[in-house]
């Protein structure tokens, strides 16, 4: 296809996201204000510090902290990046490098459809997929890891079509090495895509070695035993490009290991492992850490354990089918999958999400199953988007041999599966903008800081709150979450980190701490202040 079509492409993918943008004021969730808030950090020159704490598994002691220690700071490095091009430290700036990669993916999806097909019609047909992206419309332009997950993903698998059409291009290994890197540097699960490299290379190695031979040589080495000689040749072939591809991903992440090397002594920030024995989600906010445990986790018994699990797979395969599949697109993708089930690169994404999903329900099944999933699975939609029509177009050619349709059936199909995407993307942007409404309570926090100002607070006061860097971005106050364990919890935090107030919301409570929200008044240790839109404000008495 030629420059132009896909110049035209990246134009009309900007479009969609930039009238989303008009009813995002702000970051609207957790994930994202955190990530913008590491921005602004950035921005103002604090380098990768937060005066601010969301969770407390990292045994954190004080603050200011060192940052991302849960989460990784790719999209944080974007988010300031925004800000230094145009010296403005504002959401609206924030976002900017977020619509022009979510634009870039639409070209990149059609380019790797090309690959595929070397049919331009079909290639349009993905970027369309791609810009009507249903439930992920709503995501692809905010402070977060969704577009960015998809543009590397996306160049990632079409840089495995570079090496299979030109094995001798040894460079595109360093390349996909370094797209393991970034990936890595936006999620912490991006370490699949460096180990999903490393298994690319056995599988080339067979191909490419093979394919150098004649075929009497060829089908010598296939079935006698004295292919030792090949086998080295295999063996030397993995570990030069799995190197190669290891240098690569090192460039992009030794900076940051260096960095975790300094502040923790540890090149992967510790507390991440704590994860593995929560018993609920509210337990990632458990404070101390320690109460964390295989012990604890062993201790609440295999009945649970498994319940939890199978929860999670339920969710998971309801966003597989929903949000990964795409609803209407979910048949034709499984049936691209079988057209495509010999492609390496097939192999390689469904190699990906099976393992992912592995991960993401029976070892993380809280985080999973809470979105970690979704978020992890959008560096696999432009392979989705490129497999769904393929899919389509291999039932209509199968209902042909059966003297059913003509080419014509396919344009009619391909334009009712896009109409179809469009319309599903309308209602779901809709449900999450409008009916839901953008935005967790953090347009409340002004107001929450004014009352208390007005009832004393200090400028160095720390705030106990839902959204600890939502509360930060709206008033720029020292802010940390609520707590997991109770009351106790609550008081041993403020302790911890000089905290004088808590702000307790009505989607924020749970039921160590009912009595907080049901019975404000006359608390021990809890001096209720009043209400600010539904909120109950407390002076804590330490």
């Amino acid at each position: 296809m030629s420059f132009r079509t896909y110049f035209l492409l990246f134009i009309s993918g900007l479009i969609l996201p930039i009238v989303i943008a008009q009813f995002q004021p702000a970051p609207g969730y957790l994930d994202s204000d955190y990530y913008f808030a590491g921005g602004t950090q950035l921005f103002r020159g604090n380098g990768f510090n937060e005066p601010y704490l969301w969770n407390y598994l990292d045994g954190a002691a004080s603050l200011p902290h060192p940052s991302h220690t849960y989460w990784m700071p790719l999209a944080s490095i974007f988010s300031a990046l925004g800000m230094w091009l145009t010296g403005e430290e504002t959401y609206a700036s924030a976002r900017l490098p977020f619509l022009i990669i979510a634009a870039l993916v639409v070209p990149v999806t059609a380019g790797l459809s090309y690959s595929f097909s070397k049919k331009r019609e079909l290639a349009i047909t993905s970027a369309l997929l791609a810009i009507f992206s249903i439930y992920h419309a709503s995501f692809v332009g905010v402070t977060d890891n969704f577009s960015l997950f998809m543009l590397f993903g996306g160049l990632y698998f079409i840089l495995a079509t570079k090496l299979m059409e030109d094995p001798t291009r040894t460079r595109n290994w360093f390349l996909l090495g370094l797209l393991a890197g970034v990936l890595t540097l936006s999620r912490s699960d991006g370490l699949l895509w460096l180990a999903l490299t490393f298994l690319f290379t056995i599988w080339r190695a067979k191909e490419d070695l093979l394919n150098n031979l004649q075929p009497a040589t060829r089908n010598y080495i296939l079935s006698a035993a004295e292919g030792t000689h090949h086998n080295l040749q295999i063996t030397k072939y993995v570990l030069r490009n799995s190197l190669t591809a290891l240098l690569g991903f090192l460039l992009i992440m030794s900076p940051w290991y260096v960095r975790n090397l300094k502040a923790f002594g540890t090149i992967i920030v510790p507390g991440g492992g704590r994860t593995l024995w929560l018993e609920n989600y509210d337990q990632t906010f458990i404070y101390p850490p320690e109460h964390l445990s295989r012990e604890s986790f062993l201790a609440i018994g295999w009945d649970k354990i498994i319940s939890a699990r199978m929860w999670a797979l339920g969710i998971n395969l309801q966003s597989g089918f929903a949000a990964h599949g795409g609803i209407i697109l979910f048949p034709f993708i499984l049936a691209g999958i079988i057209y495509c089930r010999k492609d390496e690169r097939i192999k390689l994404a469904t190699t990906a999400w099976l393992t992912l999903f592995f991960v993401m329900t029976f070892i993380f099944p809280f985080a999973g199953a809470r979105g970690a999933f979704f978020h992890a699975g959008a560096a696999l939609q432009p392979m989705w988007w490129t497999l769904a029509p393929l899919g389509l177009d291999e039932i209509l050619l199968s209902l042909r041999k059966r003297n059913w349709g003509n080419d014509q059936t396919k344009v009619i199909f391909r334009s009712a599966l896009v109409m179809i995407a469009i319309i599903l993307t309308g209602f779901i942007v809709n449900l999450r903008l409008f009916t839901l409404g953008w935005g967790e309570g953090e347009a409340n926090y002004p107001a929450v800081e004014k009352f208390l100002l007005t009832n004393g607070i200090q400028p160095d006061d720390v705030v106990i709150v839902r959204n600890a860097p939502g509360y930060y971005l709206e008033t720029n106050r020292s802010a940390i979450s609520i707590p997991y364990g109770g009351k106790g919890a609550i008081l041993a935090v403020a302790n911890q980190f000089d905290a004088g107030y808590l702000v307790l919301e009505p989607n924020a409570g749970n039921s160590q701490i009912n009595s907080l929200l049901d019975n404000p008044q006359a608390q021990p240790y809890f001096v209720f202040l009043g209400q600010v839109n539904g909120a109950n404000i407390f002076k804590i008495n330490k």
